[in-house]
């Protein structure tokens, strides 16, 4: 049995887009825009992909095992999205179908024909299937596998000083019950604790942090494990990854739709302006977004009047001093934020 390979011929997929970064990164801006374009589907999260990913990572699962259960996993995604089975229909969720501005076509497949007429359906529309994910790159190799041509990756980045309170609320959530109980991704055990599987190896240094220097310790972790896996990843898979700042793309995104048009081989909808005006963008401030009640749970507040963007920037990392992140941490977060605004932010700070 230990030589018996699991195996999966002929897919439904034609193409799967998958929106992927950090918490806090701003994917909750940019999928709604990317959703607009052309074949695209409205954004579903991810998380059976991402956990056989996880699994995959911590050599819990067979390889060939993982290609078969991802390449199943997008084609039943696929297969009931194109009968709105998958929809969300909650009004006031950030995925929902009321907000997408293709509603009506989500609420006309609920109510037509579907099964047998799916696969016909598939090859003549082409449509582009689209996760938003958590830290997925970092561990995309069987996604990459399974599906070859067919998978891209746009990796949405930001300053990790603009991500760094929501890691922390989500830390200090998921200490509790009611948190723990809805966190849906792999966690590993050691002795009396729970911990993400990404900081496999740094066990011992993760139970010692208060919630501040959790995110500091998963940010600079995950970051590094996605360069590494970008440097190591075959070119014609690299080909298949696009990266976006999140600052430059709130700030003038059309250079950016035009690569996206080039990347997915579509075009932005006559509905692409309007999911634009709807998130700010393009915007004056970096961090001035929209109030919606899901950013406020993550911290967000809107931009101080006069404060430049150095000062707001100095603001969140005043959030670190606050919450006691210890100078070790507060160095590391330092030399993140460095790096990422010499490689990014030369022309903005």
């Amino acid at each position: 049995m230990n030589n018996l390979k699991t195996i999966r011929k002929g897919t439904l997929l034609t193409k799967v887009l998958f929106v992927d970064g950090q918490p806090g990164c701003g994917k909750t801006m940019f999928t709604p825009i990317i959703s607009s374009f052309n074949r695209l589907e409205i954004f579903n999260y991810s998380s059976e992909i991402e956990n056989i990913c996880a699994l995959n990572f911590l050599k819990k699962i067979n390889y060939d095992a993982a290609l078969s259960m991802i390449k199943i996993q997008l084609d039943l995604f696929l297969y009931e999205t194109m009968m709105s089975r998958r929809a969300n229909f909650r009004p006031t969720d950030v995925s929902s179908v009321f907000k997408n501005p293709n509603c009506m076509k989500y609420l006309d497949r609920l109510m037509s024909k579907g099964d047998e007429l799916v696969p016909e359906k598939i090859k003549k529309e082409k449509p582009i299937l689209h996760f938003a994910s958590h830290n997925l790159l970092a561990f995309s190799n069987p996604i990459f596998d399974s599906s070859k041509n067919k998978v891209f990756f746009i990796e949405i980045v930001r300053h990790p000083l603009y991500q760094l309170i929501q890691q922390t609320i989500n830390y200090k959530k998921s200490s509790t019950i009611s948190g723990s109980s809805r966190y849906f991704a792999i966690r590993i055990k050691y002795k009396n604790h729970q911990i993400p599987y990404q900081l496999v190896g740094n066990e011992k240094e993760y139970v010692n942090c208060n919630a501040v220097e959790k995110a500091i310790l998963d940010m600079n972790l995950v970051q590094k494990l996605t360069d590494n896996n970008k440097k190591n990843i075959s070119r014609k898979n690299k080909n298949k990854i696009m990266t976006i700042p999140f600052e430059l793309f709130a700030l003038n995104p059309y250079p950016y739709i035009k690569k996206i048009e080039s990347f997915l081989n579509t075009t932005a909808s006559k509905n692409t302006k309007n999911s634009l005006i709807e998130q700010n963008v393009p915007r004056k401030k970096i961090c001035d977004g929209i109030p919606l009640d899901v950013y406020k749970r993550c911290g967000w507040k809107p931009p101080i009047k006069n404060f430049t963007e150095r000062d707001e920037l100095n603001l969140r990392r005043g959030f670190a001093l606050k919450s006691r992140a210890r100078k070790k941490y507060i160095d590391i977060l330092d030399k993140m934020s460095n790096h990422y605004e010499k490689k990014y932010l030369g022309g903005i700070l």
